[in-house]
């Protein structure tokens, strides 16, 4: 364990934890929207991206639209806004973006596989579905000991795990307010995790209670106080519906209408302009802001 004399603080802004991506690579975006850090890795232009989504949504439907994915991998793509993204339905139905399908279980087996440095997983779950047919990565076998008919599920290795976290030292310890959902399997997939935060504490305060602590050895911090909007953030604030409204009416206006302008001018106001997510958020009615809180 790393010592007070040798650890090392990892906190870093926003801007410099979307500078990591690169063109081509392989993300992943936790349950909890970490939102502050998604609109930077737009407005660097980054493209021909694989987004790995739990319960992807709003977040990744944004990112299509703006033009920055290339694949999918996921079992369910409208988290967060109630129906399918309008812009990944669109994409999906016009071939312009690759969809990876695995359900749930099968997603989680895939990110344990690349913990364990696995080329597969066994799974069971799915044997006698049509999930061969859908996913051509998904193989069928047979267990060599038994004789039982398997499937195998390729690894899913993120080069860099986003995760949003309640509270978070300035080392890389942090702990959810929730559960978590499944986060901790895409941190221990991922070659690097970078956490946004919504406080930044002592690390003597993550110690009072180290069975809280989910996440440790996080590459980076990144502070962002609602980080998550336009969506909840358990034990701190709930969604903002006239932001989704927002979002829902350009999207469709773009994709149902054939007009790009109430995107484009959404791009410009909330991604685009805002150089910092302070300055996102000054985008917004400060009373609506403090009316999400819990």
């Amino acid at each position: 364990m790393p010592t007070a004399a040798t650890r090392k603080k990892v906190l870093m802004s926003e801007s410099e934890a979307a500078a990591r991506v690169e063109d081509g690579m392989t993300i992943s975006l936790g349950s909890n929207y970490p939102l502050a850090i998604t609109r930077q890795i737009i407005r660097r232009g980054v493209k021909d991206l694989t987004v790995i989504a739990n319960a992807g949504g709003w977040d990744l439907d944004l990112m299509i639209g703006a033009g920055s994915v290339r694949k999918v991998i996921g079992y369910y793509f409208g988290g967060g806004l109630d129906v399918i993204g309008p812009f990944f339905r669109q994409a999906a139905q016009n071939g312009e973006i690759e969809i990876c399908e695995f359900d749930e279980g099968m997603l989680m087996a895939g990110l344990m596989a690349a913990a364990q440095m696995l080329p597969f997983l066994p799974w069971k779950g799915g044997v006698g579905t049509c999930f061969e047919d859908i996913n051509p990565n998904i193989k069928s076998f047979r267990d060599p000991l038994s004789g039982q008919k398997l499937l195998a599920i390729p690894a899913i290795k993120p080069d860099i795990a986003f995760l949003r976290v309640a509270v978070a030292d300035p080392y890389g310890n942090a702990q959810f307010a929730d559960a978590g959902f499944s986060d901790t399997a895409h941190q221990r997939a991922a070659d690097i995790t970078i956490v946004q935060s919504e406080r930044i504490i002592s690390n003597e305060e993550i110690r009072k209670t180290p069975e809280k602590t989910a996440i440790t050895h996080a590459g980076g911090v990144v502070w962002t106080p609602m980080g998550s909007h336009p969506f909840r953030s358990p034990g701190f604030y709930s969604e903002d519906l006239t932001h989704l409204s927002e979002y829902r009416a350009a999207a469709q206006a773009s994709v149902k209408n054939g007009d790009p302008k109430p995107f484009t001018r959404y791009l410009e106001k909330y991604v685009y302009e805002p150089e910092t997510h302070l300055d996102y958020l000054n985008t917004m009615p400060a009373k609506r802001l403090f009316g999400l809180y819990r």
